[in-house]
């Protein structure tokens, strides 16, 4: 073999010689053959339903054609007149025996399985896809095709094209692709894909105490655990004998050749070499050259394949993982791996994992919430506010100038009691408990994943190897090239100028969007301060008011509230769809130049502006709301306009922070389920309307296939993407909801088998791809890990009324008690209403009919000295007092959260003890093995040239004791 034209050694694809590979009489028929033409095999018996009609071969037809060549007496009307009769004939006779080929085709494909996912003889499995429409007016696309697939031809793979005229819609042609084992012993070997060459023999000794309890939640072990456990080595071709090589046709899993097979693609010419570099699966399918390329599902998910040669591994999943009844079984995560790669594995191992952990944080939240509500009597506060004696006759100043009149604070009870349930002393545990829970999560993840990767050979993965190869994007798009210092061949690069360039615009697009979520936060803000005071002034006398049950709830605020949240959402899923085009388009027109950097990329911009764009209407309710209000008389506006800057109820801001975080959680949680599970369903449905009238037999596996909806190189982007959001939810903001991780969880119960059952039928099998972790997120839940414990710190200090509550009861309760009595009266402050200026006093019909002009002062949330005081309407020492306070319990908490996340964190080793010792074990065995097997190998070429009387060890390869070997490795 040798090599042909690419960019560099990880690139060039590798030209099989015709010892290596099949001729093109077996690789398939020629370019656009229809399958029918192979469909008459010698001595087949014709249909008995058949009209007796004598076919005759291609040769014989074309012969007789050129025979009825113009001759000398052509002019004869005679000549002319048989000549046409004898065209009209052979034309007939053509259309008969085209109408009879596809008929025999037909019975042909309806002996054959429909799961069937091997070539027409029956032995050769179908690795790949390709579809296309002929467009007979574009002959570019032709072309292109011609080439490329001569090219995939000349780098060893065998093709066999479906005519368009078996496929469901009449229009499709089909490309079946299979590789050889010499095509997939040679990439194997440029990949270094792992592979057996011993079977583990060291115990797993992984038992856990009282492990009886999880029976009713695992799987059986043949499930679980479908092949044996094997040290394994990274495949060498010229030592293939090393290896435990069976079957060379089972030996590589289907997804390990679909991945081998799709790296050619995305490698090969689909021009010639003099007209450029223009290579690669992906820019034949932007082009339109090609309508589809995927692997195929090895069966149907309903039903086990009668081909007993399909491993039916999609019904295996589908029947133990898929259906939402088993959302209480552990999942099957090695057969997830080995049916759809290493990259969507540790994606579903990471989602359970999360899950699990989830449980904990529930039921600690839970409990806290329970707290909440059995010590609800126990309010001193709330029951302040609601007595007639003290709440009934507190007189609140206006929440809103001229619309909103005096009111009393005993309408206000309902939102005390309910601000209760999550503003206690519980709260403060759990935001501690949290910061905590975050660490274990993200330690006992890492400590998964280190045995993932070794239990899925990924321990000495090399992401040069893997994710840094040259983008084919990159490639194409980047016309110079320079010396690489390493490897010494020239590759694309893109100059510093025009990256700076691409690098500006793509940040000031970003910042871009970014504002534009400001100011629509900003726009709800100002929706929020104008419609509380139509809401007050129209639900004074509202109906609502008279309901026995709910009549009490629906406030004024909890209107504002409730809509500005919907309101937000919307805007929230809108903002979204429009993103994502941007990000991705932005991401390609900066052209990264790995797989990994393009990831990395699209993973930062995507998450800033989700970031932006989901958490910064709670930003706002908790850290900004009622803090910036002024006092009557002298309130603050909204930049210099009529809008007054919102102030919280005496009940706090944490209770509208609470109503915004579920809106928002719950609703893009249930609207991103729906859209998951339907969208998809619905489309497929659509999709395969014309298919379902046909009998099943007629029904290919691949026709199947290409009906599904394809999931996308992004595809897992955008779950790891929802996944984070919902972190940052039960993380950043869960001292105001401690029933977060509840909800979350679950949601992710039901995410789970949403996403195995959309990818397992809804979707067709992505090509399987490798991955160590998961990647950028990883540093991302970190970050949100560290922020969360500022962010409810915060929320503790400033949001809750915690802090308040507690300096009043030691150091200003005025009988010297350890209880709340007095604490509402003390955190009002006094206004005089004659002071009120003319544009903030109510209008007249707005003011209640209790109130008179008797009533000459009215209170105020805040700590401020009364009118006629020395320093009147100044703060006063209580509210520096609270304030340091404030400060204290900030510092004091983030400094005993991170001091136990770090010792956390350097106490729990990132690799389990079992799983280093196997790694050395492995390596031992892999430097022991090869090296015996050097020697026995050098033994026998020596013995062959007629060296028989040297029977001593050669010098080049000296037999060394075992723990020299071993010190070697360590």
């Amino acid at each position: 073999m040798h090599r042909i034209t690419g960019k560099g050694g990880g690139d060039s694809l590798i030209e099989m010689s015709p010892t290596e590979s099949f001729s093109d009489d077996v690789n398939g028929y020629h370019h656009h053959a229809s399958s029918s033409t192979g469909s008459l095999q010698q001595g087949q018996s014709e249909s008995p339903l058949m009209p007796d009609v004598r076919v005759e071969s291609c040769e014989s037809l074309n012969n007789s054609l050129a025979s009825l060549a113009p001759s000398d007496c052509s002019d004869c009307p005679l000549a002319r007149s048989q000549t046409l009769e004898q065209i009209n004939a052979l034309t007939g006779l053509w259309r008969k025996r085209a109408l009879f080929l596809k008929y025999r085709s037909r019975i042909g494909k309806q002996k054959l399985s429909k799961d069937s996912v091997f070539f027409r003889d029956g032995v050769r499995r179908i690795d790949f896809v390709l579809s296309y429409v002929d467009d007979k007016d574009c002959e570019k696309k032709q072309e292109r095709r011609r080439i490329y697939e001569a090219n995939l031809k000349k780098a060893g793979l065998e093709l066999e094209t479906e005519d368009k005229s078996e496929s469901d819609d009449g229009k499709t042609y089909f490309v079946k692709i299979h590789a050889p084992w010499e095509v997939l012993a040679t990439y194997a070997d440029v990949l270094k894909i792992k592979v057996p060459f011993k079977v583990n023999d060291m115990p797993d000794d992984r038992e856990l105490p009282m492990n009886w309890l999880s029976t009713p939640f695992r799987l059986p072990k043949e499930i679980m655990h479908p092949e044996p456990d094997y040290f394994t080595a990274p495949f060498s071709k010229s030592k293939s004998d090393f290896f435990l090589i069976g079957n060379q046709d089972t030996f590589f899993s289907p997804s390990t050749r679909n991945r081998i097979v799709y790296y050619i693609l995305s490698r090969c010419l689909y021009v010639s070499e003099e007209c450029g570099d223009k290579k690669g699966i992906k820019r034949l399918l932007n082009n339109g050259s090609y309508t589809s390329a995927f692997p195929l599902h090895d069966s149907r998910y309903w039903i086990r394949s009668k081909d007993g040669n399909c491993e039916s591994e999609r019904y295996d999943l589908y029947k133990h993982w898929a259906k939402f009844f088993c959302f209480f079984k552990e999942q099957p995560i090695n057969r997830i791996r080995n049916y759809y790669g290493e990259k969507i594995g540790i994606y579903f191992a990471w989602l359970g994992f999360y899950t699990e952990m989830l449980l904990f944080a529930a039921v600690v939240g839970t409990i806290c919430f329970t707290y909440g509500f059995l010590t609800y009597d126990d309010n001193e506060w709330s029951k302040e506010i609601c007595s007639e004696e003290i709440g009934g006759k507190i007189v609140m100043c206006p929440l809103c100038d001229k619309k909103c009149g005096f009111w009393k604070l005993s309408i206000t009870c309902n939102s005390s009691w309910q601000s209760h349930l999550f503003d206690n002393v519980a709260t403060v545990f759990f935001a501690i408990f949290m910061g905590i829970w975050v660490t274990l999560f993200l330690e006992f993840w890492k400590r998964r994943q280190a045995r993932l990767e070794y239990d899925w050979d990924l321990v000495d993965f090399e992401e040069e190897q893997q994710q840094l190869q040259l983008r084919p994007e990159y490639e194409s798009k980047c016309t110079k090239s320079k010396e690489n210092p390493i490897t010494k061949e020239m590759e694309p690069y893109l100059p510093v100028t025009s990256k700076c360039a691409r690098s500006c615009l793509s940040g000031a697009t970003v910042l871009l969007w970014i504002s534009l979520i400001i100011a629509c936060i900003i726009g709800v803000i100002a929706y929020r301060l104008a419609v509380y005071a139509a809401f007050a002034s129209i639900m004074k006398d509202s109906p609502t008011n008279h309901l026995e049950v709910v009549g009490p709830y629906i406030t004024p605020q909890l209107a504002t509230s409730v809509t500005a949240s919907c309101i937000n959402f919307v805007i929230i899923m809108i903002l979204n769809l429009m993103y994502e085009k941007v990000a991705v388009w932005i991401t390609d027109m900066e052209i990264p130049k790995t797989h990994l950097e393009y990831e990395n990329r699209l993973t930062m911009k995507m998450f800033l502006f989700q970031f932006v764009n989901y958490y910064s209407s709670c930003f706002y309710v908790a850290f900004f709301k009622g803090k910036f209000v002024g006092y009557p008389g002298k309130y603050a506006y909204m930049f210099g306009s009529s809008l007054r800057n919102e102030e919280c109820d005496p009940g706090g801001c944490l209770i509208e922070l609470t109503t915004q975080l579920v809106i928002v959680m719950t609703g893009k949680q249930v609207w991103g389920n729906i859209q998951e599970a339907l969208l998809p369903w619905v489309m497929n449905w659509w999709g395969s309307r014309k298919a379902r009238s046909h009998p099943e037999s007629l029904y290919s596996r691949w026709e199947q296939d290409h009906d599904l909806q394809s999931f996308g190189q992004l595809g897992l982007f955008y779950e790891y993407l929802e996944m984070v959001i919902q972190f940052g939810f039960i993380t950043l903001f869960v001292a105001s909801f401690p029933l977060a991780p509840l909800l979350a969880l679950f949601n992710n119960i039901i995410e789970i088998r949403v996403d195995a059952w959309k990818l397992t039928t809804q979707f067709r099998r992505p090509v399987a791809a490798k991955a160590h972790s998961i990647g950028a997120w990883e540093e991302i839940l970190n970050g949100m890990a560290v922020l969360s414990v500022v962010t409810n710190a915060f929320i503790v200090a400033f949001t809750s009324d915690m802090m308040p509550r507690l300096v009043y009861m030691y150091a200003y309760q005025p009988e010297g008690e350890m209880n709340m009595k007095g604490y509402i009266n003390n955190s009002l402050s006094v206004f005089n209403i004659s002071q009120f200026p003319n544009n903030s006093m109510p209008e007249e019909g707005e003011n209640p009919v209790w109130f008179n002009s008797s009533i000459t002062t009215c209170r105020y949330r805040d700590y401020r000295y009364p009118p006629g005081h020395d320093k009147e309407y100044s703060h006063t020492m209580q509210f520096w007092h609270i304030l340091a306070a404030k400060l204290a319990f900030i510092i004091i908490m983030e400094h005993v959260v991170f001091l136990v996340k770090y010792f956390v964190a350097w106490l729990i080793p990132d690799v389990p003890t079992d799983v280093k010792a196997r790694v050395k074990r492995e390596r031992f065995l892999v430097q022991e093995y090869l090296h015996n097997y050097e020697v026995e190998k050098l033994k026998m070429q020596l013995s062959q040239q007629g060296n028989k009387e040297c029977t001593c060890t050669p010098m080049i390869y000296p037999t060394l004791p075992k723990h020299e070997l071993l010190s070697e490795v360590l």
